[in-house]
């Protein structure tokens, strides 16, 4: 990958393709709980879709769309957004991940595990799209590529 430039026509098709994937992945992801999918296969889309621009631009305007630097801090809080659920089911009587004992005021049983899904698939989601960029930015990391 060494002394290559980026095609213009490349550029401006993932540039174009990116967004698109992305909308798609969270579409995935917020609809996860009625229909197959949800945070982990959302994750890879957002992954794919961060992924597709660092692999065509290279890593000065793939650090524009999202800081490398970001990629542990943003895994962790995933990470921390589904164990801090389950044991916050755990903390108020339930079983670990019970959606229906967390304190949400005004919302009961079917409501409650909506919203309980939805925060799990968030973090699930969060983690994996993060964790995939981290990898592929440490295996990259050293080349000289624009």
């Amino acid at each position: 990958m060494k002394g290559r430039s980026p095609s213009p026509i490349v550029l401006l098709g993932t540039r174009f393709l990116s967004p698109y994937i992305m909308v798609f992945g969270f579409y995935v992801i917020f609809h996860g709980h009625y229909s197959p999918g949800g945070g982990f296969q959302g994750g890879t889309l957002l992954a794919a879709s961060l992924l597709l621009v660092r692999i065509a631009s290279g890593t000065k305007i793939a650090n524009l769309q999202f800081k490398d630097y970001l990629a542990t801090p943003y895994a962790a809080i995933g990470v921390i957004i589904y164990f801090g659920t389950g044991l916050l089911a755990l903390i108020m009587g339930g079983y670990f991940l019970d959606y229906e004992q967390l304190p949400l005021p005004g919302l009961e049983g079917a409501d409650l595990r909506y919203w309980g899904i939805l925060i799990i698939e968030l973090g699930i989601g969060l983690t994996v799209m993060t964790v995939l960029v981290l990898i592929y930015d440490n295996m990259v990391k050293g080349e000289d590529y624009a």
